[in-house]
């Protein structure tokens, strides 16, 4: 690790975990949410929005920016991500695996949807918004977060769906591991540093989909590199929950107390946030919490320890106040009187936010949004604080 960047482990509390990662646009308390801004932006937040919900980072998309040249142009030319979107927190930036593969794969043609083509040299696909080709190579990642100056970065890898043989899992991890030792090559050839002479740490992420001795093996070649941190990655993050915490159990020791351990889409609900803590993981994120609001589903719920593990106790199904059901429309009351989100603060009533929603006014986007954003922040709060309170201290 680098002066500029460094991961320090305050307490443990079974194997829930509470430190510090510090960056060179500042310090992040873990555990921590990052709320996505796909293309510099979290959807309906401006930066002063999202910095007033109490987030010290956020996640940028490098397949968003990457494939939109003139906006990328116009970043670079800002000096960078953060001046670009007058944010001056820290930022990480995935690596764009994920969504060469998901969106790439998708745009209908004459022919029916053409397929991502994978090879050890890189992914050739076709941008979702205007079908032209691209290919992402291992370099050709590291160089396009390099231009965003994102102060965590992540090596390129191969998207692994769970339902992959161990055979197909077996040459999609040798592959993610070449890509891994590449842009490591690539790293260190620039000299750690982005377009703009600041430190980048470098992630890089376990795959091996639902195969225990193909997720140990990838966790070691990580844990044996010379990278920050390390990332689970593959299609059952975030998306399984038991899943996501039988990977854990696989790997758990083989991953280094001393750096950071980040569940790639892992983040969409606040037992997520429980679950995140109960097995381990110290940086997670999802679009799911904005992308809820935005559907009408408002977090509500609180985080409780009960001696051994953290939960969430809500009186709503899966924590969510569904706003536009018909039982809001006479209902005064604020949105959650035990939350200190700025929607909640001004007092915005559960039947106002249900007009708004109804009506598709943008401002209930905003006002939501702003909601679910600090429901998740205050959720990792309260674990962080109980974990200081009642852990062991490193």
């Amino acid at each position: 690790m680098s002066a500029d960047f460094s991961f320090k482990l305050q307490a443990t509390l079974g194997h829930a975990r509470a430190g510090q990662v510090t960056t060179p646009h500042g310090v992040v308390n873990t555990p921590m949410f990052m709320p996505v801004g796909t293309v510099a932006s979290v959807k309906s937040l401006d930066a002063q929005d999202v910095q007033a919900t109490g987030a010290e980072i956020i996640l940028a998309n490098t397949y968003h920016l990457g494939i939109r040249e003139q906006s990328l142009y116009s970043l670079e030319m800002s000096g960078g991500i953060h001046d670009f979107m007058h944010w001056q927190l820290p930022v990480l930036t995935d690596s764009g695996g994920f969504q060469v593969f998901s969106l790439g794969a998708q745009l209908p043609h004459n022919s029916g949807t053409i397929p991502a083509q994978v090879d050890d040299s890189g992914v050739l696909f076709r941008s979702h918004l205007d079908g032209s080709k691209q290919f992402f190579t291992a370099e050709r990642s590291i160089e396009l977060q390099r231009t965003i100056g994102a102060d965590i970065i992540m090596a390129f890898d191969e998207l692994q769906p769970d339902a992959f043989t161990e055979t197909q899992a077996r040459t999609s991890l040798n592959r993610t591991h070449s890509w891994a030792g590449r842009c490591l090559d690539h790293w260190n050839k620039h000299g750690r540093l982005s377009r703009y002479g600041k430190y980048q740490a470098l992630f890089g992420i376990a795959q091996g989909g639902l195969h225990k001795e193909l997720r140990r093996e990838s966790v070691a070649f990580m844990a044996a590199h010379d990278f920050d941190g390390i990332a689970i990655g593959g299609e059952t993050i975030g998306y399984n929950s038991k899943g996501t915490a039988q990977i854990m159990e696989w790997v758990r020791d083989l991953l280094p107390n001393d750096k950071p351990r980040y569940a790639m889409g892992l983040g969409r609900d606040l037992s997520d946030i429980a679950l995140a803590a109960n097995i381990g993981f110290d940086m997670f994120d999802c679009v799911g919490p904005t992308r809820l609001a935005r559907n009408g589903a408002l977090l509500f719920g609180e985080i409780v320890f009960d001696g051994t593990t953290f939960r969430v106790d809500s009186p709503f199904p899966r924590g969510r106040l569904a706003i536009g059901r018909e039982q809001y429309s006479k209902d005064l009351s604020v949105l959650d009187k035990n939350c200190d989100c700025h929607t909640c603060r001004a007092g915005y009533s559960r039947a106002y936010l249900r007009h708004l929603f109804r009506s598709k006014e943008l401002s209930y986007y905003r006002l939501a949004s702003i909601h679910n954003v600090r429901a998740m922040l205050r959720a990792v709060q309260t674990v962080r604080l109980i974990i200081l309170k009642n852990g062991v201290g490193e």
